[in-house]
């Protein structure tokens, strides 16, 4: 009985760690998932937004009416008097009412001024988001090309490992020197600090993907899926030229506050006009009958207190010209740089997929067949093997280029347009 009920817990508790531990694991992310959180979660990205938000509650205000103005008197209070009780004879109450008009459409213009504010506030935000995306997608690539250089050096470490086996057989039947041997035991150091180096790249990546999610999930238990390779389609720079022109963000804020610098100089040409101040107002003097009164107060503009103001806005205007100007030429030379690395990382890649990632593969493995028949030298299998890795790793390197150079045009268009 006591032996069942031993067993029995054991094996619960058993399902208890296992439970946990499949909790603790997370599915790996794919780009779009990482994309997602990032939108939900960026804490600069979400700040960000707010500003679109504080711009939106300012063309509230700017819209607003003047209030009118209301005013109560009481006129030919006589304590003086010589009757003293009568103090309020000569009493008159008076009710007056007045409000300012506002000519040449000064509230619509700050309407439209507000609301074009708003429209950079979210360009700005777009280009926050594109800048921030570069960033993000970058650390995916690192997390990428680490695991994928982790992978490499555990594969080179299993297949060195069963190298070794056969040659250590060797040894004890005399077929190879004990120097030899130990230079092949040595060597083995070599792909452990590569699996080593790679565990603290891919760690280090995942560490920066975290942040910028605003995840804090442990290290270990994060993990993110996806190609890690490279593709030969790329379109023609004209066409990233054209699609760049009409997606870049930074471009478009350029040409929006342009045109709200426009709006503003106009809305500082109506704020020079006058504004006249309608009144009305009713009373009573001295028991008489109630009258009323209308009134127009007109400003005499002698001298122009906005001229400076006219000459501000209309210089805004010739100044975001030539910031327009600077970002379209910006635009251009991103694109120009962003598509020609791109395309030197291709050109290199192709020869290697083609070609060299199967030749040193043929290499090794000649050679170390040969070596273990006695055909071939220690230095020939050593260098093989090393010739080996390095091509292998210089291509994962040069994937990983590839694909930062992808992610610097996609930066440079202001969208994905190579994946």
């Amino acid at each position: 009985m006591i032996h069942r009920f031993f067993s029995s817990s054991v094996a619960l508790l058993g399902l208890l760690c296992l439970m946990g531990q499949r909790a603790t694991a997370q599915q790996p992310l794919t780009w779009q998932q990482v994309q997602q959180k990032f939108e939900a979660a960026n804490p600069t990205l979400r700040a960000g937004q707010l500003n679109i938000d504080e711009s939106k509650a300012n063309e509230i205000t700017a819209f607003l009416r003047p209030n009118p103005d209301l005013t109560l008197s009481l006129d030919q209070f006589d304590p003086f008097t010589t009757n003293p009780y009568r103090p309020f004879t000569s009493l008159q109450p008076g009710i007056a009412a007045s409000y300012l008009y506002e000519r040449m459409n000064k509230r619509p213009l700050r309407k439209e001024s507000a609301e074009k504010a708003t429209a950079v506030a979210q360009s700005t935000q777009d280009d926050l988001r594109r800048t921030l995306t570069y960033t993000l997608r970058n650390a995916f690539v690192q997390t990428l090309q680490a695991k994928a250089v982790l992978a490499l050096a555990k594969e080179n470490l299993e297949y060195y490992d069963k190298v070794l086996d056969v040659n250590r057989i060797r040894f004890k039947a005399g077929d190879i020197a004990e120097v030899d041997m130990e230079r092949l035991e040595l060597q083995r150091i070599q792909y452990l600090s590569d699996i080593q180096t790679a565990t603290t790249n891919l760690r280090t990546a995942k560490i920066m993907l975290l942040q910028m999610l605003n995840d804090r999930s442990p290290v270990d238990s994060f993990d993110i899926t996806g190609p890690f390779d490279f593709t030969a389609g790329i379109l023609p720079l004209d066409e990233f030229h054209t699609i760049a022109l009409a997606t870049r963000p930074d471009l478009r804020a350029a040409v929006q506050a342009l045109d709200k610098a426009q709006t503003d100089h106009k809305l500082a040409e109506a704020n020079g006009s006058t504004d006249p101040t309608f009144g009305i107002d009713f009373g009573r003097q001295n028991g008489d009958p109630l009258y009323i009164g209308l009134s127009v107060t007109i400003p005499v503009k002698i001298f122009d207190r906005n001229q400076g103001e006219k000459l501000r806005t209309q210089l805004d205007i010739t100044r975001n010209e030539h910031l327009r100007d600077a970002a379209q030429a910006q635009v251009f030379s991103d694109v120009d740089s962003a598509y020609f690395t791109l395309m030197g990382s291709l050109g290199l890649l192709q020869p290697y997929k083609s070609s060299y990632l199967a030749r040193a593969l043929k290499v090794r493995d000649t050679i170390a067949f040969s070596y273990q028949h006695g055909a071939a030298s220690l230095l020939d299998f050593l260098n093989a093997q090393s010739d080996y890795r390095s091509i292998q790793l210089n291509y994962l390197n040069l994937v990983g280029s590839f694909l930062s150079a992808a992610n610097q045009l996609n930066l440079a268009v202001g969208k994905e347009v190579v994946q």
